[in-house]
């Protein structure tokens, strides 16, 4: 084992701390592999526990003619603002999404000094300025609700909102291509379902040719993806809500790939909790949208996924913890293991993970 790996374990931890691990920073990726199929590919087998390595572009020698890929095409929106307070000092806002209340937005503000309603913001972006203020302050974290003036939509002035750990002062032009997937097309995603990020529509014509399906879900992704799990999430078993949706057509194609005996392979963690979200306790597929908290973790019951294509998680957050209950903790973990002496890169821009 990577003597820069570590498992942590003690019986005042909780479960997020046990599956946590020591990342080189040197080992964040900065910029996407180019083309987005070059990245490196890790096939962690679920049984064995044996590992390959391979390529992105070698993915359609591991899937079978038969087999269903499901996709999250939700699209990441412009949601980063930056300006200042009118009094001064530099202020940023990643919108969250609308409030009831035409105009008013919720959103995580970052700036110098106490967050307060009334505190007044000017953003700039685009060619474009709009004024702001803070009407109330939701949580201790920075979430407040923001009233814009005038008819500007706020999104024009916006940004690519690259997670904090790609370290640059603005997403650039590469970026806001790169940081959405291929098939994006719903907006309302305040981050990339990061999976998706290694297809292309080249990569996906020989998966097609080769008779392998594909099928589409929707989940937004929201702001609880930056956070790391808290004990009350641990403690009721449920995760931050996102919106998610599961149509008929996609309920159709899984039932079909149970028919012929195909495995289910979901695109992503995001995909995973769609699916899992709308699976009833008998296996039977519930199509619907609305809002999911399903937190998936080790001892959970994976109904209707069979393989994960997933890229490497953040320690303490609730995406390694759905990875550590699908592959199994301890295989897990020694594929992190293995990633990093192999010179992997992790996190949004960096290589994937398939689990079979």
């Amino acid at each position: 084992m990577s003597p820069d790996f570590e498992i942590r374990r003690g019986k005042s931890e909780s479960p997020a701390e046990r599956i946590d691990y020591e990342l080189p920073p040197d080992r964040i990726a900065q910029a996407p592999a180019t083309p987005r199929d070059a990245a490196r590919l890790l096939v962690l087998e679920r049984a064995s526990g044996r590992v390959h390595h391979a390529r992105v572009r070698d993915l359609p020698q591991w899937l079978e003619p038969g087999d269903l890929l499901v996709r999250n095409t939700t699209r990441v929106l412009a949601a980063r603002l930056r300006g200042q307070k009118v009094t001064g000092g530099a202020a940023e806002a990643l919108l969250l999404g609308p409030t009831e209340v035409p105009g008013v937005l919720r959103a995580l503000v970052r700036c110098g000094g106490r967050l307060r309603p009334g505190l007044k913001l000017q953003f700039v972006g685009g060619g474009l300025s709009l004024d702001a203020e803070v009407t109330e302050i939701e949580s201790d974290e920075g979430t407040v609700t923001l009233r814009f003036s005038g008819d500007t939509d706020p999104y024009a002035l916006g940004e690519t909102p690259l997670p904090p750990y790609i370290r640059r002062d603005h997403a650039d032009v590469e970026d806001a291509e790169r940081y959405q997937t291929v098939y994006a097309r719903e907006p309302g995603s305040v981050a990339a379902p990061t999976a998706g990020l290694h297809f292309t529509q080249g990569l996906l014509r020989r998966i097609r040719a080769l008779g392998i399906e594909t099928a589409d879900v929707l989940l937004h992704v929201g702001i609880g993806t930056f956070r790391p799990l808290r004990d009350e999430d641990l403690a009721r078993g449920r995760l931050h809500e996102e919106w998610c949706e599961l149509t008929p057509e996609c309920a159709a194609a899984v039932r079909a790939t149970r028919a012929r005996e195909k495995r289910v392979i979901a695109v992503g963690t995001t995909s995973t909790r769609v699916l899992e979200s709308h699976t009833a306790p008998d296996g039977e597929l519930q199509p619907g949208a609305g809002p999911t908290d399903l937190l998936l973790a080790p001892g959970s019951e994976f109904r209707t996924v069979d393989a994960l294509f997933t890229n490497f998680h953040l320690p303490g957050s609730s995406l390694l913890l759905l990875v550590a209950g699908f592959a199994g903790r301890e295989s897990m973990l020694a594929a992190y293991a293995d990633a990093i002496a192999e010179g992997y890169r992790f996190y949004s821009y960096g290589d994937a993970m398939l689990i079979v």
